[in-house]
Parts: C-alpha cells; sequence; structure tokens
C-alpha cells in the first residue's frame, strides 16, 4: 500500500539530523526503517531526495517520505533475468513488484537502478555504464523487455520503437471472455490525474490499437494474446476493462481479486514475447520469457475448476 507522510520542521528542531527530526514527529518510522527509506530513496527533504539520515534541517523545511508498500530492500538483477545480452543490448526477464524506472518512493530498487549496478565495471567504479531504456513495464506486470547498453544502439533502438517495428506479445488472464476469438479495440487514451487510470477520451488523447486473441476460455475467465502496435502506457489494462474483461488481479480497474476461489496479487499480465530488428547489426532478434509462478498457478486453477471437481472413488462393496 502506498503511503505519504509530510513533515514541516518545528522550530524547536533547528539545526538537528533528519534521522532525530523524523522518529520524533512520527511514530510509524523508527530511526532504523528511516535509514531504509532513505537508502531506497523515498525521503525528500525542500523537494529534493536525501542520500544521508545526517542531513541538518531548518525549521519550516518541508520532509517528505514516500513508501510503495514494497519490502525495503532493493531488488538485484540475478542470472535467471538475463535472456540476452551482447556489446549493445541486454534483453531481461521483468520479475512482477519492480518498478522500471526511479520513482518518489525508490531509486534503489527500481529496474533501472538495478541494471546500472549489474553493468557496472568493477575495474572502474568512477565510470558509468551506459544504458538506454525505450520501453516501460508497468511495476507488476512481468516479462521481457529490451535496453541498450551502447551509446551507437541507443538512437536506432529508440527508432525501432518509435516506428513501430518491434514485435510485443503479451499473455493477459481477463475476468469472462470476447464474444468474438479476435479482435481489435481502437481509441484514444489520456490519463486522469486524480485517479491515475488512463481512459478513452473523444479528443485530446493518443492513438492506441490493441489486438486479441482467445488462446484459453475458462468458467469465468479467458486467456489471451494480446498485440499492442502503439503501446500506449496501462493500453492493455484500460482497453481491456472498458471493453468489460478487466485484467484478473488489475485492482485499479475493476478486475477481480480471487480466482477460482485463490487471491491474485496483481494483474495477470506478462510480456510473453519480444522481437525487433538489431539496431547495429540488422539482424532480426526474437525473444520469449517464461510465465511467472503466480501467473501459471492461476492458469492451472483455471483449468482444474474448468474441469470440476475429481470424481469420488466408488465403494468396491
Amino acid at each position: 500500500m502506498r503511503r505519504l507522510f509530510r513533515i514541516s520542521v518545528p522550530q524547536e528542531f533547528d539545526g538537528e539530523r533528519l534521522d532525530r527530526v523524523v522518529p520524533a514527529l512520527t511514530d510509524e518510522i523508527s530511526r532504523t526503517a528511516l535509514r531504509k527509506i532513505v537508502d531506497l530513496g523515498g525521503v525528500h527533504v525542500e523537494g529534493r531526495r536525501v542520500r544521508t539520515c545526517s542531513k541538518v534541517v531548518l525549521p519550516g523545511w518541508k520532509i517528505e517520505i514516500h513508501l510503495d508498500g514494497l519490502p525495503l530492500t532493493p531488488f538485484r538483477l540475478r542470472d535467471e533475468h538475463i535472456i540476452y545480452r551482447d556489446r549493445y543490448l541486454l534483453v531481461i526477464d521483468k520479475p512482477p513488484g519492480v518498478d522500471t524506472q526511479p520513482t518518489h518512493a525508490r531509486y534503489k530498487g527500481t529496474l533501472y537502478e538495478a541494471l546500472k549496478v549489474f553493468l557496472q565495471d568493477p575495474s572502474r567504479p568512477h565510470a558509468r555504464p551506459s544504458l538506454g531504456m525505450v520501453q516501460r513495464l508497468d511495476r507488476d506486470t512481468s516479462g521481457a523487455m529490451v535496453f541498450s547498453t551502447h551509446p551507437r544502439a541507443h538512437k536506432g533502438l529508440t527508432r525501432c520503437f518509435a516506428e513501430r517495428l518491434t514485435e510485443k506479445l503479451y499473455l493477459a488472464l481477463v475476468e469472462g471472455a470476447p464474444e468474438q476469438d479476435v479482435g481489435e479495440i481502437r481509441s484514444m487514451l489520456a490519463r486522469e490525474r486524480k485517479s491515475n487510470r488512463v481512459k478513452t477520451v473523444p479528443a485530446g488523447g493518443k492513438d492506441a490499437v490493441t489486438r486479441f486473441r482467445v488462446r484459453e476460455r475458462f468458467s469465468s475467465a479467458c486467456l489471451l494474446e494480446v498485440e499492442i502496435p502503439t503501446g500506449r502506457s496501462h493500453q492493455i489494462r484500460a482497453h481491456m476493462a472498458e471493453s468489460g474483461h478487466p485484467l484478473v488481479g488489475d485492482a485499479l480497474y475493476g478486475g477481480p481479486q480471487r480466482l477460482a476461489g485463490e487471491a491474485v496479487g496483481r494483474q495477470m499480465l506478462h510480456a510473453a514475447r519480444l522481437a525487433f530488428p538489431h539496431p547495429v547489426t540488422g539482424e532480426y532478434l526474437a525473444f520469449e520469457a517464461p510465465l511467472c509462478p503466480d501467473m501459471s498457478r492461476a492458469l492451472e486453477a483455471c483449468r482444474n475448476d474448468l474441469q470440476g471437481p475429481e470424481p469420488s472413488a466408488k465403494d468396491p462393496s
């Protein structure tokens, strides 16, 4: 659960350290917890992210502490997250529960920062690794993502996405099922600031095209293959919700939080396939990311629910 603490420094704390002020003014954040939050990048003083608990504050200064509900430990990339790597590119399998880019609540622990750590040359600790981000996935969306790791690649990779030369295939588990096995949704999308939701608008939005194909039908849900040539923020989530079939687990867009009697902890959306021409060599590359365990379990529960309970053994007598 996201939370925001706002503190105005009183006169009596003039010249005190941050880690003395915050615990004294709120019972919910201890000195130890504050150190972890500062280390992640979730504490801002006078609008600027602070890096140390020893920062001295003055009366009237504004302190903001952002919590995103995730563990107070930074995410770190492991070998199993790497799908492909060469001199110019890095394709990774993003796990759910990780923000792609820095937020108010954290810099450390985001995928972007974890990639910086992963790419850092130990023999050149002060040299910044080259890292270009050309796409984003929502925190709770899993699957394949590509990053450029060389200046020569970034411009070409950006062009691939801008000119829609990429193939992006998602797997989405949605509530109910479309009547047709194949369909297309096209509308103008814009973000609603108050709710942070994206919705269709008559004008002033960005053109968005979502194509889907039914892969499996279940008793109360459906697995779709989804392609999005346009790639707008929240596009699949918004379009499926507006069509009456929100993603299972997507609380923001009204998706069911339980499936086949089991709780679902996130929206069931996975970037299963990503293909594009290599920005330097021109070779066409295609990558697939396996389903995460939680989505595999959800699908298995749907299949079991469709089959019904196991028949009881007959009494041999």
